[in-house]
């Protein structure tokens, strides 16, 4: 930077030495002499002299040759001053207020950096190459390909877990509910009357049904379930939908002998039977049809027997207390829970026939 800063005065004023119209110039004999006190000539001596100041006047030259009183600094009005150069210090420090402070001046400054007002950007005066990532191993690559796969089979096998734990309910819970609604509203209309017998014909057999009809409701007031009983136990069309299937080819509630037998999921799908291991000999199970209300009383059961044992569908079941001919129920599940390694059994014998007509009965009024 330079500064402009006056070298000193000078006493002796070293300039024109011409005088003027015959009066001495200044810098002459007689401007000294006028400056010490000549009568008369000193400064406001004259009309319309100029008054001085710190920095002294110009008057021009008196006729009659005599000497002019001149200011204390003429240097100051005709002389150039001298000028001295002062170096700068070393960018950004503190005797330099022009040095940029910010990062983003220094950068400018610089010339690595420029910066875009209104951007908040910075972007680069020079282009940089593409940066090179190493090659990565073979086995780096195989254990993340594996970890990925871990990964999205781990995903998949929980979103499969919660389709069948509860989306499956979902669906079963409210196809049962619609089955049972439609059986309701077929028994509240008005019956055909049922044709006459020719005489010296045999009973009217008990009514068949097709696959995956609903013709009953069983109800088990211990463990709270109210659920449709539907012809077969074919898993798609039946126990799926969260129905009870009744074991085509055994007998009817109906029939004056017979084991009636039903199956129905422990887990999943609506999961009608998953509380069956709670019930007790004298808990009672009623079955209701169009025309009667069933009832029947826990008499034993088999905690575990394989899938493969069809002993306990006969009129006589297998394993059960039954020894003699009689109206008999079998109700069939999975064992363990979560699992089709076994089946669990439950047999009751029926104690209670009462129509409709005559009002629920007291295992549904009692709620035991």
């Amino acid at each position: 930077m330079t500064a402009v800063r006056p070298e000193g005065r000078q006493d002796a004023y070293q300039g024109y030495d011409t005088p003027v119209g015959g009066t001495p110039g200044y810098g002459g004999p007689g401007y000294g002499a006028a400056r010490q006190g000549v009568p008369g000539q000193g400064a406001g001596s004259y009309a319309g002299a100029p008054e001085p100041d710190g920095w002294g006047v110009y008057d021009p030259a008196q006729p009659g040759g005599q000497p002019v009183e001149q200011p204390a600094y003429p240097w100051l009005a005709d002389q150039t001053l001298q000028l001295r150069t002062i170096s700068a210090g070393p960018a950004g420090s503190a005797d330099d207020p022009a040095a940029p402070t910010g990062r983003a001046e220094r950068r400018r400054a610089q010339g690595g950096v420029s910066v875009r007002s209104g951007t908040g950007r910075r972007r680069a005066t020079g282009r940089r190459g593409p940066v090179v990532r190493p090659k990565e191993r073979k086995r780096v690559l195989l254990a993340r390909a594996v970890g990925e796969l871990f990964i999205t089979s781990g995903l998949v096998m929980l979103l499969f877990v919660a389709y069948q734990l509860w989306w499956t309910n979902v669906q079963a819970n409210a196809d049962s509910n619609a089955a049972r609604s439609k059986l309701e509203q077929q028994w509240a209309a008005p019956a055909a009357p049922a044709p006459t017998p020719s005489p010296g014909a045999s009973n009217t057999p008990a009514p068949t049904f097709a696959p995956g009809k609903g013709f009953a409701i069983i109800h088990v007031p211990k463990i709270g379930l109210i659920d449709p009983i539907a012809e077969g136990t074919d898993t798609t069309t039946v126990l799926d939908h969260g129905l009870v299937g009744h074991y085509s080819g055994t007998a009817m509630p109906s029939d004056a002998n017979g084991n009636f037998a039903v199956a129905g999921h422990r887990t999943t799908h609506g999961q009608p039977f998953r509380k069956l291991a709670q019930l007790s000999p004298g808990d009672k199970i009623v079955v209701e049809t169009q025309t009667d209300y069933y009832t029947y009383e826990v008499e034993g059961g088999i905690p575990m027997t394989p899938p493969s044992n069809v002993s306990v569908l006969e009129s006589i079941p297998k394993g059960s207390p039954f020894t003699q001919p009689g109206r008999y129920l079998t109700m069939t599940t999975c064992t363990p829970e979560f699992s089709a390694q076994g089946r669990l059994i439950v047999f009751g014998k029926m104690v209670d026939d009462r129509p409709r007509s005559q009002g629920l009965p007291p295992a549904l009024q009692s709620g035991q």
